[in-house]
């Protein structure tokens, strides 16, 4: 983690509902932690044209922003009285991906924590959407907070990958394992641990094609798989307190089985690594996130490598 104990959290000012802010003030108080609001607005009309007055629409923005932050005073208030330490900023940004990275550098916070919905494929494809940017783009962990109360002892779930199948570096599992000891211990949770290897992509490149006639002994071939990716769990874990009941390695595809797993427990947080893939431009987080950010009931920890820096546009 950072070692500013602040956390910058992401204000919707179109909800009246603000699960993240409701989220980063329990973590705050566990945490011993300040608190950061921001709200970025932008509004096309107030931006600027040749009909338009620039000393006008600059006024006329400053008093959208003043709105905001007398808004942002309001929630800041009753968490003031409980002892938390709140900062507010109200930004004219546009996108709204750009203004949250700008104040994330900044002010290098532990955490920077925002609100996240469905959206469906379409959307993803057709149009920019600020959580997936910051996905890519923010080197800061990032909490991506569902509606929803964690329990009363919450199940922090660590998906980490030991053989680095995705190119993932080694410190990156340790960062998450270090990040989800953390909050287990200042939250009075419990850490699990996912790791899961498919059989059937190392059958396909030994055969050909997975439909073609197996010449190779898959049940020796999995049972070897096995071993080997327990063996790098095990190494993997040999610093960490984690129970062997709370180590769960699973056969077959990594979305799916983190999925069902973190229904199952169910989790309350689920931390996984991102990393930028070198000589690419785009952040790699690899399509086990990717797959799953919409469909996890619970919210997301996303975490980067030491030294990561904002991908190039």
């Amino acid at each position: 983690m950072s070692d500013n104990k602040s956390i910058l959290v992401i204000i919707d000012p179109t909800a009246e509902q603000q699960p993240a802010l409701e989220r980063s003030a329990w973590l705050a108080a566990q945490l011993g932690a300040s608190l950061e609001l921001l709200i970025c607005d932008y509004d096309q009309h107030l931006s600027g044209g040749r009909f338009f007055p620039s000393d006008a629409l600059e006024g006329a923005q400053r008093e959208l922003l003043k709105m905001h932050e007398l808004r942002l005073e309001s929630l800041a208030a009753p968490l003031r009285e409980q002892g938390l330490t709140v900062g507010v900023d109200a930004r004219w940004e546009h996108p709204l991906d750009r203004g949250i990275l700008r104040k994330a550098a900044e002010l290098q916070p532990l955490i920077v924590a925002k609100d996240t919905h469905y959206h469906s494929a379409i959307k993803r494809a057709l149009f920019s959407n600020a959580d997936w940017s910051l996905i890519h783009s923010c080197a800061a962990p990032l909490l991506l907070v569902k509606p929803r109360q964690l329990a009363g002892s919450p199940k922090i779930l660590a998906a980490v990958d030991p053989l680095h199948a995705h190119a993932k570096p080694a410190e990156l599992d340790h960062a998450i394992l270090a990040l989800a000891t953390e909050l287990a211990t200042a939250l009075h949770g419990n850490v699990e641990v996912f790791h899961a290897f498919d059989p059937a992509a190392v059958i396909a490149g030994a055969t050909g094609s997975i439909a073609s006639p197996i010449a190779v002994p898959v049940r020796e071939l999995t049972a070897a798989l096995e071993q080997t990716h327990r063996k790098a769990l095990d190494e993997l874990l040999g610093d960490y307190p984690v129970q062997e009941s709370a180590v769960h390695l699973q056969q077959g595809v990594a979305a799916e089985t983190l999925l069902a797993l973190s229904r199952k427990l169910p989790a309350d947080i689920v931390i996984m690594g991102a990393i930028s893939r070198s000589g690419l431009r785009k952040i790699f987080i690899g399509n086990t996130a990717e797959r799953v950010l919409d469909r996890l009931p619970c919210d997301l920890l996303i975490v980067k490598p030491a030294g990561f820096a904002i991908p190039a546009p």
